[in-house]
């Protein structure tokens, strides 16, 4: 282990030290010791078709409510027993990982000044060796608003196996945690749910709580609107890619290649291209949605090159993610194979030789340096090292190739094209976080807390309305099992079933309002130049609390939608049953402006409705309203008898209320 790990940083410079002076901004509701707990709708998953597989994997934990967190009532003191906290770094480092444990331990220090943190060095290797770290004032002094994961480090990303979840609850026992916080994305939260689950089997006391930090930004769902590090990330790359912007159009005779982070999802590559305006962008998700060959892909940026150059503009900057070459079939194909070869322990020198004709035939068309980077050994999660494969590269050569050959056929007749290639995958992962990234870490380490301190486990902390300013978030907690499916979704139609529920990566919605603005601006940003240079992370003055363009476009306020479908239903049960209401809920899934019809002779159907439930009643002028639920889809409910009223609101998919019904008696 690293001796360095929580030393403090005695040589810090001039802005690292006015950066630990930062204090993060914190919703209302967390302001004080504690909060009062709020419980919801109880859950069911994402995908409703695996909910019954869902249910027998996590017995104890499937299921559970939404938890919303709201300032308490009474303020008065009260006798709070110590809690005993740990905390372990499992996902990559992501800017912002620090201040989780800022608020953590601050929070814990709040609730009762004999509270212990203790963290584990060297990520979940610490953890199953039960290696920690006592975090004080002392020890968080230099590393308060910082980059990195230097404070306690970080190893493999999972506790999954038998030995590991075993080891990992050897260490609950010894240290007496009443909780464990794991800090990290999609797989690490995974792991936390399946942890969650054993320790309830096994009678251990530990609480398990999930904290959505990555800097890929591809934890997203209606309940997670961003994760810590992506706003920061984004920030650093988008300013790399600005630079290359301008140098390109200064020099006029190079086009540039930039690879990003974005293993399964492209949404770094997305938000930087809404900063910086490159004139092309190729996505992930586009490809596989529509199936796009390598081939087919050369030649669009070729015909984009030429459409250049016949406005005597030779330069150019393409932006691509470090997943898109799983994206192409024929090449996530190819990729299956080595890794089917490498499962099987077959030697790197005989694999060519051992794959199916096709895939040889592939392999052999690919430029040296590809092949050499398609044999490197797998990932820990098994997967192929995509940050070791020069995507951008190969783009590159089979374009050179391409316009060589549309030059020698006279279909190109411009200057002789030349490239240059970026990889920006480490640079940002260090970075100092920015403000948005400092507030939102700093209040799900509260936010942690409190789950504990409720008895949650099970559950990831959550801050929703993040578009708006931090007085105005809202805090929560939601159960992981409800962000869980069987099925992993890729980023093209349809889906491969897996054998195991897993938290999966969120791919860009291309039917989203962000997606809809790039498709809009995409011809201007391939001929006009229309570069934008958003410059530096701005920590004071303007600019200081711009947050992610994805974030603010979307929208997105699930617990705020929530909020709004009651204020709704009260309006409901207290009117008068003559008077038709409009009104118009905003949900995750669409917008509908309903008429809600109330006459005293209707009645609800008679069908068997499965478990249908009364969610709220109110009698009234010798009428009884209801609102009733069942778990199916508008076309599945049958039509209602006479005059009776349906709302068709999609609650969410994450809710068991589906499909909801107003009804007078």
């Amino acid at each position: 282990m690293n001796a360095d790990f929580g030393a403090p940083k005695e040589h810090a410079g001039g802005l690292q030290q006015r950066r630990a002076l930062y204090q993060p901004r914190l919703p209302p509701c967390l302001q004080g010791p504690t909060v009062r707990a709020e419980y919801g709708d109880a859950t069911t998953t994402i995908d409703p078709s695996c909910a019954h597989v869902l249910a027998q994997a996590f017995p104890n934990t499937f299921g559970q409510p939404l938890v919303s967190f709201v300032a308490p009532a009474d303020a008065a003191a009260e006798e709070r027993p110590p809690i005993r906290v740990g905390v372990v770094f499992s996902g990559r480092q992501s800017p912002g990982g620090h201040n989780v444990v800022w608020g953590l331990h601050d929070a814990l220090k709040a609730y009762n000044p004999q509270s212990v943190l203790y963290g584990f060095v060297g990520g979940t290797e610490g953890l199953f060796a039960n290696k920690t770290l006592e975090i004080t004032d002392d020890v968080l002094a230099s590393y308060k608003n910082q980059g990195g994961f230097d404070l306690l480090g970080r190893s493999i990303d999972q506790i999954r196996t038998t030995k590991q979840v075993s080891s990992a609850m050897a260490t609950c026992h010894s240290l007496n945690l009443d909780g464990l916080v794991i800090i990290g994305g999609v797989t690490s939260n995974s792991d936390a749910a399946q942890l969650a689950e054993t320790l309830i089997q096994n009678n251990c006391k530990t609480k398990v709580v999930g904290v959505p930090v990555s800097l890929n930004g591809d934890l997203k769902n209606q309940f997670v609107e961003t994760t810590v590090g992506f706003d920061t990330v984004c920030k650093v790359n988008s300013q790399l890619v600005s630079n290359v912007c301008l140098d390109a159009i200064s020099a006029g005779k190079y086009y540039y290649f930039v690879r990003l982070m974005g293993r399964k999802a492209s949404h770094v590559a997305f938000e930087c291209a809404l900063q910086s305006h490159p004139n092309m962008l190729i996505l992930g998700e586009e490809v596989a949605l529509s199936k796009l060959t390598l081939m087919e892909i050369i030649n669009k940026i070729c015909d984009g090159v030429q459409a250049r150059a016949e406005l005597g503009k030779y330069h150019g900057v393409l932006v691509i993610p470090e997943g898109l070459i799983e994206s192409i079939p024929e090449m996530y194909a190819l990729i299956q194979e080595i890794n089917i070869l490498h499962n099987n322990n077959v030697p790197v020198a005989e694999m060519s030789s051992q794959l199916s004709p096709w895939a040889a035939a592939l392999f052999q068309f690919l430029p040296p340096f590809i092949r050499r980077e398609l044999l490197l050994h797998q990932e820990s999660d098994n997967s192929a090292q995509l940050s070791q494969i020069d995507t951008e590269q190969l783009l590159a050569h089979l374009v050179e190739t391409e316009m060589i050959k549309r030059t020698k056929e006279g279909r190109y007749k411009g200057r002789k094209f030349s490239s240059v290639c970026h990889f920006f995958g480490y640079q940002a992962r260090g970075s100092i976080p920015s403000n948005f990234d400092c507030d939102y870490a700093y209040a799900l380490g509260r936010i942690s807390l409190h789950m504990i301190a409720a008895g949650l486990t099970g559950y990831m902390a959550t801050v929703a309305n993040l578009k708006d300013p931090v007085d105005k978030w809202r805090c929560a907690a939601a159960p992981l099992t409800a962000m869980m499916s069987l099925k992993r979704h890729l980023r093209g139609p349809g889906a491969i079933p897996i054998g195991k529920p897993s938290i999966h990566p969120s791919p860009i919605d291309l039917k989203g309002k962000a997606y809809e603005l790039l498709r809009e601006k995409a011809s201007s940003f391939l001929l006009d130049d229309f570069y934008r240079t958003p410059g530096g992370i701005q920590f004071e003055g303007p600019g200081s609390d711009a947050k992610p363009i994805t974030l603010t476009i979307e929208n997105q306020d699930y617990v705020g939608d929530i909020e709004i479908l009651k204020e709704c239903l009260s309006k409901v049960e207290t009117s008068n049953p003559f008077i038709w209401l409009e009104f118009q809920i905003k949900t995750k899934l669409r917008t509908r402006s309903l008429n809600i019809g109330m006459p005293t002779d209707d009645v609800f159907p008679g069908e068997d409705h499965g478990e249908a439930r009364v969610l709220s009643g109110d009698p009234q002028g010798g009428h009884q309203f209801h609102v009733i639920s069942d778990g199916r889809a508008d076309s599945d409910v049958p039509p209602p008898q006479r005059r009776a009223a349906p709302l068709p609101f999609q609650v969410s998919s994450g809710l068991k209320p589906a499909c909801v019904w107003v009804v007078v008696e």
